[in-house]
């Protein structure tokens, strides 16, 4: 997790440092929308994605405190990610984004 220090002092540019690439912002989709997933359900949901860049963005996202990763005691082993209470919080940026999405899709862009 980033320090207070490391963190930019524009709300927005710290909002982008930690959700910003579209790899996080899909991942986090997916915990919004879908609840906990696991490896191979973030591959079929984005499947332009690599298993290298799936793994790099979960690690960062938990180290930043947005999603947990629970490993259960089973063979094979089984995992599951999901948002923390902290990446929950995003529900209504994610919500938005969707919003204007639409919208903007629904407006005849080109």
């Amino acid at each position: 997790m980033l320090t207070k220090n490391e963190l930019p002092e524009c709300p927005v540019a710290t909002t982008v440092q930690l959700i910003g690439n579209k790899w996080k912002l899909l991942i986090i989709r997916n915990l919004v929308y879908n609840g906990k997933q696991r490896f191979t359900d973030f591959i079929k949901t984005i499947p332009a994605i690599s298993k290298k860049v799936l793994t790099d963005n979960l690690r960062s996202l938990e180290e930043d405190g947005l999603v947990e990763r629970k490993v259960f005691a089973e063979v094979p082993p089984r995992v599951e990610y999901s948002l923390t209470s902290l990446g929950m919080s995003l529900t209504p940026i994610l919500d938005a984004m969707s919003k204007w999405g639409t919208e903007y899709k629904n407006s005849g862009c080109e």
